[in-house]
């Protein structure tokens, strides 16, 4: 652009960069100041609410040569606040009640920028000195969490250099991988002139120990990542296996020793059966001590994927929803989930501290035999100190501050399914277990229609109560004033015919009663808009023979 301008390239310009910060008047020192002062102020200010097409964007993002030269700071700033900040996603408004993203306390805003600026590498003690014994403490207290261990336990393993109670990861997803990893390496361990999977691979593992094939137990609303660890762990995606679930979306137990006697039967190998403590889709909780007893029976590892659920057991009222959690070999819980930290703080926990020592990995310049290096047992190597926020909301909002915000969330849930209830023109899909529901809209002539339709009326009519839910999902987040997901369940009800539903998170406290009301009104305005798509449900009817004529809602 003719008018750019740039900064000057010297020495003594780019020392400044790293030593001097900006002015307050600056426009980077106004974004600190009000960001300090009121970030969801300055969110609100500066994050556009009407959805600007992709492809729009895309073209402030298109060019390929790295700058030839630089550019001011407060240039560079307003560019971000115009392309960058405008078009993001509000996800700490209330109404932003679609995903498992909420709003944060403020405090951990400036810590943020203190963990950035002291830019530690929690690989090795050589760069991270006091974040790797803040880290271990951290894993100490979820694991305690978990499992209930005595002080005794802790001060003996919680800082043990060969051991380790777990592992902070990006998320979800590597915390995941890096239990099912321990798990494989645990079950094809060195063995009588076998050095192991880890050193001879998972062919030579097999064939050593006479499997045919390697398998993961999980029901149908298992996350993704499984089918990711599934694959880079060499087990292959067909050998995750999808068990039925039932009415509630747990897991069916009968229909779990169905299959894995099956893979028994066929000459394979159960490496893990895996729990799942609160799905992403409905938030239900499968019966986790029941497949500790399925585990133990077939000789499994047992993981929890509690990755949403697992902030559940900070509180006292609702802890028994997890019932048998303690008895997992591993569980994954995300801290930027329902423990209110930022992006990027997934756990993973191990039962036995000794179980790592199947993943541990050495180099000389780096953990070294019998350092503190807590790289020696995670899978990323370079990590920053997340494990520093998740310390500190711990500590400012304490045990009770979370269980407070658990048992609201749970209860607001509740109440947002009574709402739902009581709308002739809405219909609850799953029953909350946690604070995650799903529901759909449905014109109120119709409803009554279809709660008595047969299996084949249902297969015919709920085509059209699908796109219309997309229309009115679709167009409520165009309209950026409120925010639901969508997703594709089988319901029981409706003879598990795939049902497009809005899927509502309701983890973020400032959500109100009145607001969840807006969000009902606002889909049911939207939903008059869909005249066509109202149309062809109405003839579908008509030809189904449920009605003559259909008019108004």
């Amino acid at each position: 652009m003719s008018d750019t301008t740039f900064a000057e390239v010297s020495q003594e310009a780019l020392l400044k960069i790293f030593t001097i910060p900006e002015a307050p008047d600056s426009t980077l020192g106004k974004i600190e100041k009000h960001l300090s002062e009121n970030l969801m102020g300055f969110l609100g200010e500066h994050i556009v609410a009407r959805e600007k097409p992709l492809h729009e964007i895309e073209q402030n993002f298109n060019v390929s040569e790295i700058p030839e030269e630089p550019r001011y700071v407060s240039d560079h700033t307003e560019f971000l606040l115009n392309n960058l900040v405008a078009h993001s996603v509000h996800t700490s408004s209330p109404r932003f009640i679609g995903h498992m993203t909420s709003a944060l306390p403020y405090f951990l805003l400036p810590l943020a920028k203190l963990m950035v600026g002291l830019n530690q590498n929690l690989v090795k003690i050589e760069t991270s000195k006091a974040f790797t014994p803040l880290e271990r403490n951290v894993l100490g207290m979820l694991h305690h969490l978990v499992y209930q261990q005595d002080a005794a336990f802790y001060q003996r393993w919680m800082h043990s250099a060969q051991h380790s109670l777990g592992a902070m990861c990006s998320g979800g997803t590597v915390a995941n991988i890096t239990a099912l990893w321990v798990a494989r390496n645990l079950l094809l361990k060195p063995d009588n002139g076998f050095a192991g999977i880890a050193a001879e691979g998972l062919a030579a593992g097999l064939a050593h120990y006479g499997y045919k094939r390697l398998t993961v137990m999980v029901s149908e609303r298992g996350h993704y990542s499984l089918s990711k660890a599934a694959d880079v762990l060499g087990i292959g995606r067909r050998n995750l296996i999808a068990v039925p679930t039932d009415d509630h979306n747990r897991i069916r137990i009968d229909a779990l020793r169905e299959a894995c006697a099956k893979v028994a039967a066929e000459g394979g190998k159960v490496l893990a059966l895996v729990g799942v403590g609160g799905t992403t889709e409905t938030g239900h909780i499968d019966p986790l001590d029941e497949m500790a007893d399925v585990a133990e029976e077939i000789g499994a590892h047992f993981h929890v994927d509690a990755a949403w659920g697992g902030a559940t057991l900070l509180s006292k009222r609702f802890r028994h929803l997890l019932h048998g959690i303690e008895r997992a070999d591993s569980v994954t819980i995300d801290a930027h989930k329902q423990m209110y930290v930022p992006m990027g703080a997934g756990i993973v926990l191990f039962r036995d501290p000794s179980m790592v020592r199947a993943i541990e990995h050495h180099a000389e310049y780096i953990i070294r035999h019998g350092s503190k290096d807590l790289g020696a047992h995670t899978m990323e190597g370079s990590r920053p100190g997340m494990a520093m926020l998740v310390y500190s909301a711990m500590h400012v909002m304490g045990r009770r501050g979370y269980e407070l915000l658990i048992d609201q969330s749970i209860e607001k849930a509740r109440e947002f399914a009574r709402l739902i209830e009581a709308q002739d023109d809405f219909e609850l899909i799953t029953e909350p277990e946690l604070c995650l529901l799903t529901y759909r809209f449905v014109p109120a002539k119709v409803k009554p229609l279809l709660q008595q339709a047969n299996a084949e009326q249902v297969r015919r009519i709920t085509p059209h109560l699908n796109a219309l839910t997309r229309f009115i999902q679709k167009r409520q987040r165009e309209t950026g004033r409120s925010f639901v997901s969508r997703t594709k369940l089988t319901p029981a009800q409706y003879f598990r015919e795939p049902t497009v539903v809005f899927r509502v998170v309701l983890a973020n406290p400032l959500t109100t009663r009145d607001m969840l009301e807006e969000v009902l009104q606002e889909q049911r305005e939207i939903a008059a808009q869909a005249m066509s798509l109202r149309g062809a449900l109405y003839t579908e009817l008509r030809e189904l023979g449920l009605v003559r004529e259909l008019n108004g809602r």
